[in-house]
């Protein structure tokens, strides 16, 4: 392989591995985004707005309901990180403090996963023979907490951009007929056009839950039309409320 293709390989499989560790908060905000996005155009549709106050209700909802769930996962991954620092400084103190009893608490844990004798001593000799490996042996075996490696910005920025790739796709027709007026259904092809992107969002997320893409696929595309289907008849209820 020449070092030129051998280097774009590489590259190529660097940007796929990352797409890959973030692929959950793809998924979930790309969902999130589809489903609140086309409620709206239902909702408006129902209504009987326009085709230029949908896409100004449905722009104003994606930016801004895409900036608060990306805020919330920063928050949320931020507040992980903080807390598992947190405990992970208590039990450095812990070593240092109650050194003994820290002791006893991994040969409570590997004795409990049946080692004894000999081998149990070994093993409890090994750990704690190395402050960072104890450390990180308590907060697994003893919190039950995994660090979170991810930078919270990348998570966040991960979710933003999901929203608004996906959660746009409703809106798509709608600012092709702004621009160039249709003679056609546009809901029809909002709708065909959000159940195709329903489609691949329910196929990504099989690889998270480990599910058959046929349910995955199934699930999102229920969940997407269920919401339609009440913001549609909301909106068509409060049109006939109003205008009474």
């Amino acid at each position: 392989m020449k070092h030129e293709d051998h280097e774009a390989h590489h590259g190529s499989s660097g940007f796929f591995s990352r797409f890959e560790t973030h692929l959950g908060e793809f998924v979930y905000g790309g969902i999130d985004g589809c489903v609140t996005t086309f409620a709206v155009v239902a909702g408006s549709v129902g209504a009987g707005l326009s085709s230029s106050v949908i896409i100004i209700l449905g722009f104003a909802n994606l930016l801004a309901d895409g900036f608060a769930m990306s805020v919330g996962a920063y928050l949320s991954t931020k507040s992980e990180k903080d807390n598992y620092q947190k405990h992970k400084q208590l039990e450095y103190w812990e070593i240092e403090n109650l050194h003994d009893v820290e002791v006893q608490e991994i040969r409570d844990i590997y004795a409990r996963k049946g080692f004894s004798g000999d081998l149990l001593e070994q093993v409890v000799t090994v750990i704690t023979a190395d402050k960072d490996r104890w450390v990180d042996v308590m907060m697994v075996e003893e919190l039950g907490m995994l660090e979170e490696t991810r930078s919270a910005f990348s998570i966040g920025l991960v979710t933003y951009i999901s929203f608004i790739l996906i959660g746009i796709i409703p809106l798509i027709i709608y600012v092709v007929d702004y621009v160039n007026p249709l003679e056609a259904n546009l809901f029809l092809i909002s709708s065909i056009l959000t159940a195709m992107g329903f489609i691949i969002i329910g196929w990504l997320k099989t690889y998270i839950t480990d599910t058959s893409a046929i349910k995955g696929i199934f699930e999102t595309l229920l969940l997407g039309g269920i919401a339609a289907l009440v913001s549609f008849y909301v909106g068509d209820i409060l049109e006939q409320l109003v205008n009474k």
